[in-house]
């Protein structure tokens, strides 16, 4: 494969640039199926729970799509514990940024902060604080992000669910990565809030 020849990025050219663009567009193109192998890797992760957290994934990619949901939140309801793997302490975060080009404002902040809404449901049994969500009350996505939990995760841990599988959502995905919306310094502003 032909490589530019620069080894500091201050001596590159308008040509070797344009270059990479090139690759890079390509690889971008390749998102979804990256993504959705990451998924599947979730088939043999974190033991304990009577489903892979793949299952739980689709369980409430599943709901979502049968509640008629749009695309973005589908798509953030398959992926909303993808950072579970290499983001232990902050999976919810890594969920949101890697939705964040590509979904509304609601539909990020409510991936970003899911993890804190979920520790409602047992934070009281480990110790913790399960009214830890009440920091956000007065946050104008506070209800989107109690029912993301209570509909799209809390409940989707059941073995006798009928989920759709990963295939069934590959055209959801792609149409979702498709898209990025517009990434200008006031939505990066917005979205560090």
């Amino acid at each position: 494969m032909k490589t530019v020849d620069f080894i500091r990025m201050q001596d590159g050219t308008a040509e070797e640039y344009a270059y990479l663009d090139e690759l890079e567009d390509r690889y971008k193109a390749e998102l979804p199926d990256r993504i959705l192998a990451a998924l599947a890797k979730l088939e043999h992760s974190l033991s304990g729970y009577k489903i892979s957290r793949l299952e739980h994934c689709l369980q409430a990619a599943t709901r979502a799509h049968r509640a008629g949901e749009s695309d973005e939140m589908i798509v953030a309801a398959l992926l909303h514990d993808l950072g579970d793997e290499l983001a232990t302490y902050s999976h919810s975060e890594m969920a949101a940024a890697i939705l964040r080009p590509f979904v509304s404002d609601e539909i990020y902040w409510v991936v970003k902060h899911h993890g804190i809404f979920q520790m409602y449901y047992y934070a009281h049994h480990c110790g913790g604080n399960r009214n830890a969500r009440d920091q956000f009350k007065d946050h104008p996505y506070y209800d989107a992000a109690v029912r993301f939990c209570h509909e799209y995760d809390q409940n989707c841990f059941d073995p006798d669910y009928d989920s759709e599988s990963l295939e069934f959502f590959k055209p959801i995905v792609e149409r979702v990565f498709a898209r990025p919306h517009a990434f200008d310094a006031e939505q990066q502003a917005r979205y560090a809030a």
